[in-house]
C-alpha cells in the first residue's frame, strides 16, 4: 500500500486557524506546495473548511485543513465560525495564524485559550514577517515565516512535525490479540449493501493487521461459514463478522471459539470500548416517543436494507417493543447538544480519526447520554455480548 492509499481516519489532521486577511489560505498552500485554498485580499475568501488529504515530507500522510475566518460577521459568518471550532474535534496539530505586524488580538487569545484548554499541539504562526524590520528567531511555540517569499516554510514543516508526532502507544485492530500461526476467520457477507468489487475498509484493515501478527486469514460468506469449520483440521483462534449477522453466525462457531466484529474491534481501536459497551445497556429503557440519534462517520448512498436508517430501527424497535423516535446524521454533523436524546448509536467511524471519535464520545458522557456502537448493540440485542466482549476482558459489561 502507498502512502496515498493511507486511509483519511489514519491521517495526522492538520488544521490552519486565524482571522480573515492574515494570509492563512496563502501560507496554507506555501506549507503544502500547492494551489489548496483560493487566495485573494478579499476578506472571507475561505468561506467552508477545505481538505486536502496528501503526502508532506517529513510528516508523511496528512490531512490539510484550511478553515474560515473565525472573526468573520453576521448570521453566516457565525455559522462559518462554529464549522470552524468543529475542526478542533479533530485536529492533531493546531496551527494559528496571526498577522505579523500586528500584536494578537482578543478573538486569537480567545483560540488559544481553547486550543490548550483541548490539549491539542500547536503552534503560533507570524505571517507577512517580510513586512518587519527585522524577524525574530523561533520560539517553542511560535514562529515567524512569510507566504509571499517562503521565510521559514521549510522550517514550519519541520516544526509541525515536530509538534505534531508525539510519543503514542502504538495501536491494534487485532493483532495484539493474536499470535504467529493462529487462524482467524472473516466472515464477510455478500449481500445488497456490499460494495461491488471490493471489501469495506474495515475488513481490509483488519485483514492487514492480523498478517502483520503473522496469522493465517481465511474470509468466508456467512453462507459457507459453516461449512469452513467443518474443512478445517482444528478450531480457529477468532471469528470476525460483520455485525449484522451475528445471530446466525454466533450459532455456527463452537462456543470455545472467540467471535467477535468488525464494529466492536473499531469501537476498541478508535475509541473508549468500556463506555459504549455500557451505552448498550440503555436500550432496554426506551420508551415510545423517546428520541435515539443513529450517526455515522462518512456519507454514502444508502441501500434499501441500510443499518443505520432501516435495519437498526427495525431490531429496536423488536427488542423492545415500543417506538422511539429516530433521528440520523453523517458526516460531520454531529450534534453539540445531544440533550435531547436518550440514546446516541454510533458506526464504528473507520473513515473518522481517534480524536474526533473520542470527541463525539466524550460529549455524549459529559451531557450524561449514553452512547453506544453498531456491533455492541447488535450483540446485546442478540443476548451475546458477553460472548462478543472476551478478548478483550472489558469490566462492566452489561449481562
Amino acid at each position: 500500500m502507498s502512502l496515498n492509499d493511507t486511509p483519511s481516519g489514519e491521517r495526522l489532521r492538520i488544521a490552519f486557524l486565524g482571522r480573515r486577511n492574515v494570509g492563512k489560505s496563502s501560507l496554507v498552500n506555501a506549507f503544502t506546495g500547492q494551489d489548496l485554498s483560493i487566495v485573494s485580499d478579499t476578506k472571507g475568501t475561505t468561506t467552508d473548511p477545505v481538505y486536502k488529504a496528501m503526502e508532506l515530507l517529513p510528516l508523511g500522510p496528512v490531512q490539510i485543513i484550511d478553515t474560515p475566518g473565525f472573526d468573520d460577521e453576521g448570521e453566516l459568518g457565525a455559522l462559518r465560525v462554529r464549522r470552524t471550532k468543529q475542526v478542533l474535534n479533530k485536529a492533531d496539530l493546531a496551527i494559528l495564524v496571526a498577522d505579523a505586524t500586528q500584536p494578537l488580538g482578543p478573538q486569537e487569545q480567545e483560540w488559544l485559550a481553547l486550543i490548550r484548554e483541548r490539549q491539542i499541539p500547536f503552534l503560533l504562526v507570524w505571517n507577512k514577517a517580510d513586512l518587519l524590520p527585522a524577524v525574530p528567531p523561533p520560539e517553542e511555540h511560535a514562529i515567524w515565516t512569510s507566504a509571499q517569499t517562503g521565510l521559514h516554510i521549510h522550517e514550519l514543516r519541520e516544526a509541525a512535525a515536530k509538534a505534531a508526532v508525539q510519543e503514542q502507544p502504538e495501536r491494534h485492530l487485532v493483532a495484539d490479540l493474536l499470535e504467529t500461526g493462529d487462524t482467524v476467520i472473516l466472515v464477510v457477507p455478500l449481500d445488497g449493501s456490499a460494495p461491488k468489487g471490493r471489501l469495506i475498509l474495515p475488513q481490509q484493515q483488519t485483514i492487514r493487521d492480523c498478517l502483520e501478527a503473522g496469522a493465517c486469514v481465511m474470509v468466508c460468506r456467512d453462507t459457507e461459514l459453516s461449512l469452513l469449520l467443518d474443512k478445517l483440521g482444528q478450531p480457529p483462534k477468532l471469528v470476525i463478522t460483520d455485525s449484522q449477522v451475528f445471530a446466525s453466525v454466533s450459532k455456527m462457531v463452537p462456543p470455545s471459539v472467540w467471535l467477535t466484529s468488525f464494529s466492536i474491534l473499531m469501537a476498541r481501536y478508535k475509541g473508549d470500548l468500556a463506555l459504549t459497551t455500557q451505552g448498550a445497556q440503555a436500550v432496554s429503557q426506551l420508551r415510545d416517543g423517546d428520541k435515539v440519534l443513529i450517526a455515522e462517520g462518512c456519507t454514502h448512498h444508502r441501500q434499501c436494507e441500510d443499518i443505520g436508517t432501516v435495519k437498526l430501527p427495525r431490531w429496536v424497535r423488536k427488542f423492545t417493543g415500543v417506538e422511539p423516535a429516530f433521528t440520523f446524521c453523517s458526516g460531520r454533523d454531529f450534534p453539540e447538544d445531544l440533550s435531547e436524546y436518550k440514546l446516541v448509536i454510533h458506526c464504528g467511524g473507520c473513515t473518522l480519526g481517534e480524536k474526533e471519535m473520542k470527541f463525539r464520545q466524550r460529549t455524549a458522557a459529559d451531557q450524561g447520554i449514553p452512547i453506544t456502537n453498531y456491533g455492541i448493540l447488535i450483540a446485546y440485542l442478540n443476548g451475546i455480548l458477553p460472548r462478543t466482549l472476551e478478548p478483550f476482558a472489558v469490566s462492566g459489561a452489561p449481562l
